[in-house]
């Protein structure tokens, strides 16, 4: 493969300790900084690189580094501002899968991550070009670099020929490589995002001596909300403003901000970030909207170039309530208590609604990050600072889009382990299904994608930004129920019948209680109650009576939350707020969720008061409470499952399946639909089963290829194929039940006869046995990666649109739930009494799907339209595959966007 400097282009990454490098591959322009990279080391870091202290070695490096470049070759650089701090380097030399590796850092720059940072890009660098193993040599003393090899999560092997070590590395994709890699980009992140969270110094920049301008109010928010650090203004109009020093330019300030937040018109935006650069600013916050596309780059390029995280810009702000640093850099009317919940939003707007709802809630904020356009600091970042910062327990987020979803849902899945991630599934309705010539292209859609993200990493996907804080209310306040059993308690039984309508439509049951709690109730309860569930305490229950009520179910087992619904009555045996007390009178910690429905509540959700100190959540409609509890009980058993794994496939030919791909594409370089038989050399890579077929492209072939086919019964099919060609059932393009010579013929002239000027052929196979017709495919999206759909198949398949997807690589519990989400899914486990279809061979197919699709990033769609499922089998009777050019890129690699 050839090596080409531009097939890899310039990226910027973070080192441990949060500082921004630039990682590119060496030109022959950087010949003369690479020889006086090598010449300022000392002579021990140039004799453990070059086992002699030689400069002359130094140069001859650097030649080579720089020189034309050459197959199975590669030089990446590390800078920083312009300076070389690092190259690492691989050469395959004579042979092709393995390749030395070198590695040398900048003198007073070790232990920072530089190395390790450049080994990883040069892993992935590897892997591309199909190098398996990286070997190296390096002295036993230098323990730095075995160290680096050590801990990077590969396989390494060692050999030790007298004072030098050889190691061979291997070049697994395993999880365990991802996982370090992922800790590695972690600690670096945190570290990068101090300055912008926790800043010890903040000048605002743009700050106006008027009231009304942004500027003005963040830094009005920042002084009155007592920020404990050193704060600054840069105004060059004013000595004070709000009674807060005030300078003409960053550069004049007494001492460097680690945050700045930027508050100037749009035109002025790049060169302010080009000053706070230069005056070693760590952060910018930056609130100013209508940044046109130059500025846009321009201020993304001072902030990578001088190593400043960024946030915005068109945002409302940050804030860190935390009463040791009391941050608000935001322009919201009020300021967030401190407390446990992190708030990351794109929409300030939205911010400010959850903000103050929130603070309706009494629930504090650890930190809030209004991202706004999003150029620099995501969603991703805040999932990791939460999970570091020793405060976060509950994370809310409102994203209207992902930088990066695949490794987006590799730290999500880790986070909603430790904490509940809550988000508004924004952007559901797309303007309509995709305009595309697949089944599987017209049922992926954004939302389908997006549902298929926040389901495997554990998200808790709500509807609105008001499910959204009815649901945190409970996850915040009450521990997660063991299932999806409800009893409902009322003093009114219309609104209990509400109360079991919204729990049976959130999809949670309704277990009838035992013969002797049945008892057990009625001994406590007035006369006249209802005891089933709901139970119908009538409006004479006392508070005593409904506190005992309350207290049975909750130590009884065969429920897993109660939802008691509350109607107040002029009855005088309680009043509403004597039943209110009844709730929160529970003692001591309660063992499962307790949540309240008041029908004439105002808020549409409160956290009362209970005596435990805790609080209950009291919802003003039955749905929001069930909606609630749903959403809690989603949350638990998927907790309660132990993490997936992606299964090994045998008889899997990656590098084959590779070589059929490029060399398709070789020949058709805008890329296409497969023809039949090199689709057919695609699934056979991977074990995929398909039904037997021949092609014909005559009359007489289409007969000879018919004999050759015939099952017992002698009937085939003959489908017609140009290339395009999907939908053949709309096309009217297949001839079923054919059976002797003449029916052949005619089937075959009928469709030379129909398709003339368009058919190239025709594809014969023998008529398929009866079964489930079902629905198996890939698509690429551009964003999310490869999405995997499965449902019922059929010609009927995308009316009836019984679908479920998840997103590539599977897992073995991501097959089983696309197995069973389907409403076609009984089907295959035996309704009716037909016996299960073969479920093994089911769950293989998916996986040699799954990952052929992410094996493959050339794989824009794969179409099986009818894989047919019967308890002897699975297989593919319909495949179609397109493919498109396109350059493999790395999701896990380290890089900010």
């Amino acid at each position: 493969m050839t090596h080409d400097v531009t097939d890899r282009p310039p990226v910027h990454a973070l080192l441990a300790d949060g500082t921004t490098v630039c990682i590119r591959p060496a030109m022959p322009g950087d010949h003369d900084q690479l020889e006086g990279f090598y010449e300022e080391m000392s002579p021990e870091n140039l004799r453990l690189r070059f086992f002699a202290a030689s400069h002359r070695s130094a140069r001859l490096a650097a030649d080579r580094a720089c020189a034309r470049a050459h197959p199975g070759y590669r030089a990446l650089l590390a800078e920083t501002q312009g300076r070389v701090i690092g190259l690492a380097e691989y050469d395959t030399g004579d042979e092709k899968d393995t390749a030395e590796i070198s590695i040398a850092v900048a003198d007073g720059l070790h232990h920072r991550g530089v190395g390790t940072l450049l080994v990883e890009h040069l892993v992935s660098a590897a892997r591309a070009e199909g190098i398996t193993t990286l070997t190296a040599d390096a002295l036993s003393e230098n323990h730095e670099v075995l160290r680096l090899f050590a801990d990077l999560g590969l396989r390494t092997a060692r050999r030790f020929e007298g004072p030098e070590v050889r190691c061979a590395i291997a070049l697994d994709q395993s999880d365990t490589y991802l996982t370090a890699v992922e800790e590695r980009g972690r600690a670096a992140d945190v570290a990068s995002l101090r300055p912008l969270l926790q800043p010890d110094v903040v000048a605002v920049v743009g700050a106006g001596r008027k009231p009304g301008s942004v500027g003005r109010a963040v830094l009005h928010q920042l002084h009155a909300g007592g920020f404990t650090g050193r704060l600054f203004a840069v105004n060059p109009a004013a000595h004070s403003i709000l009674g807060v020093p005030t300078y003409p330019s960053v550069s004049a300030l007494p001492k460097t901000p680690d945050l700045a937040v930027v508050a100037v018109p749009a035109a002025a935006v790049p060169v302010t970030a080009e000053e706070c650069g230069k005056a070693g600013v760590r952060a910018l916050l930056v609130v100013t909207a209508g940044l046109d596309a130059d500025q846009a780059h321009a201020l993304l390029a001072a902030c990578r170039s001088y190593g400043m995280r960024l946030v915005g810009p068109n945002c409302l702000g940050i804030s860190n309530p935390a009463p040791e640093l009391c941050l608000d850099a935001t322009f919201a009317a009020g300021h967030p208590r401190p407390g446990t919940a992190g708030v990351a939003v794109q929409s300030g707007g939205i911010g400010i609604a959850l903000l103050d709802g929130l603070s309706r809630l009494n629930i504090g904020v650890s930190s809030f990050a209004s991202l706004g356009d999003k150029y620099d600091v995501s969603g991703n970042d805040m999932l990791q600072w939460w999970e570091s910062d020793g405060r976060t327990d509950l994370a809310l987020m409102h994203l209207e889009s992902f930088g990066s979803p695949r490794a987006f849902s590799r730290t999500a899945r880790r986070v909603t382990r430790r904490m509940p991630v809550l988000t508004v599934d924004a952007g559901r309705t797309d303007a309509g299904r995709r305009a595309a010539a697949s089944h599987t292209a017209a049922a992926a859609t954004r939302t389908m994608t997006r549902g298929a993200l926040f389901t495997q990493a554990g998200i808790t996907a709500t509807r609105s930004v008001g499910e959204l804080l009815e649901t945190a209310a409970l996850l915040h306040s009450q521990p997660l129920p063991a299932g999806s059993r409800v009893v409902i308690v009322t003093n009114a039984g219309g609104a209990g019948v509400l109360a079991a309508d919204a729990c049976a439509e959130a999809g949670l049951s309704l277990p009838a209680p035992t013969p002797e709690l049945i008892d057990d109730l009625l001994a406590v309860l007035p006369d006249g109650a209802a005891v089933g569930n709901p139970v119908d305490a009538t409006a004479a229950v006392t508070e005593e009576q409904l506190t005992q009520c309350v207290e049975r179910f909750m130590r009884y087992g065969g429920v897993d939350a109660v939802l008691v619904a509350l109607v107040p009555t002029a009855v005088a045996a309680a009043t509403g707020d004597d039943l209110v007390r009844a709730l929160t009178r529970a003692s001591g910690r309660r063992p499962k969720p307790l949540v309240a429905v008041r029908l004439e509540q105002g808020l549409p959700v409160e956290l009362l008061p209970a005596a435990d100190s805790g609080t209950v959540p009291a919802y003003a409609e039955p749905q929001a409470a069930a909606r609630a509890l749903a959403h809690a009980a989603h949350r638990a058993a998927w907790l309660a499952r132990p993490a997936g794994t992606v299964p090994d496939l045998d008889g899997v030919e990656r590098e084959r399946a590779r070589a059929v791909v490029a060399d398709y594409l070789a020949a058709h370089p805008d890329g296409g639909w497969l023809e039949p038989g090199t689709c057919a050399d695609l699934l056979a890579c991977y074990g995929i089963p398909q039904i037997p077929w021949a092609w014909a492209e005559t009359e007489d072939e289409a007969v000879l290829a018919a004999d050759r086919l015939r099952g017992v019964d002698g009937r085939v099919v003959m489908k017609a194929h140009w290339p395009g060609l999907v939908h053949k059932s709309q096309q009217h393009a297949v001839h079923l039940d054919l059976r002797g010579d003449s029916e052949i013929r005619a089937a075959f002239r009928d469709l030379e006869t129909r398709f003339a000027g368009l058919m190239t052929g025709v594809v014969l196979q023998p008529l398929a046995a009866r079964g489930t017709e079902l629905f198996a495919g890939v698509v690429q999206d551009q964003v999310f990666g490869p999405l995997v759909l499965f449902g019922l198949g059929g010609t009927a398949t995308e009316v009836l649109a019984d679908h479920a997807a998840r997103l590539a690589p599977l897992t073995d519990h991501d097959v089983h739930d696309l197995i069973t989400a389907p409403r076609c899914a009984p089907l295959l486990f035996g309704a009716h009494g037909n016996g299960p279809v073969d479920l093994e061979g089911l769950e293989q197919l998916l996986l040699r799907l799954s990952r052929m699709a992410a094996d493959l990033p050339q794989l824009a769609e794969a179409d099986f339209n009818p894989v047919l499922a019967t308890p002897a089998g699975v297989t593919v009777l319909d495949a179609r595959i397109r493919l498109v050019p396109c350059r493999p890129q790395d999701p896990y690699l380290r890089r900010l966007r």
